[in-house]
């Protein structure tokens, strides 16, 4: 096996706060509940001429400004079929976002809303959306990506890339 670099971003102000609630099955939604998420990075690749993998203070601000879009927010997932999003004016006048599930309704202002385009807002399809987000946006480089979410002290949800 040849020689390999990565680095591993796990930091304290790598947690965002955030409310959701996910289709177990096609006649099972869960109740709005919140977790403070924990995010972990691993960065594989080669050292550039200076032996940086990734420049650590690039990665983690990146990373921290993707997290802040989701800190404090309702997370919905806009490609579930079973809970149809629909935004729409409210009755006092300002944007709110409606989701459904049967005969359960909610209703949230839009400004507290994290709209993703995810089949579901579980800790897997947030890692999803986390590393997707960071490889558009920068940094570069990356021969591997790995993106963990914990959402509640030891339950992790993996994304994995690789550009093989």
């Amino acid at each position: 096996m040849p020689e390999g670099f990565a680095v591993r971003l796990e930091k304290a102000v790598h947690v965002f706060s955030a409310g959701h609630f996910i289709t177990l099955t096609d006649e099972l939604c869960e109740p709005v509940h919140g977790h403070n998420w924990t995010v972990a990075i691993d960065w594989s690749g080669s050292p550039d001429r200076h032996g940086m993998v990734v420049d650590f203070i690039q990665l983690r601000d990146r990373l921290s400004a993707i997290l802040a879009r989701l800190d404090h927010r309702m997370l919905l997932a806009t490609g579930n079929p079973f809970l149809p999003v629909e935004t729409a004016q409210g009755p006092l006048g300002g944007p709110e976002v409606t989701v459904r599930f049967g005969e359960r309704r909610w209703v949230f202002p839009a400004g507290e809303c994290a709209l993703l385009p995810l089949p579901n807002t579980t800790a897997e399809w947030l890692a999803s959306w986390i590393g997707r987000t960071l490889q558009a946006e920068g940094p570069t480089g990356a021969d591997r990506l790995r993106v963990a979410v914990d959402e509640c002290l030891g339950q992790w949800g993996v994304w994995e890339w690789s550009a093989d």
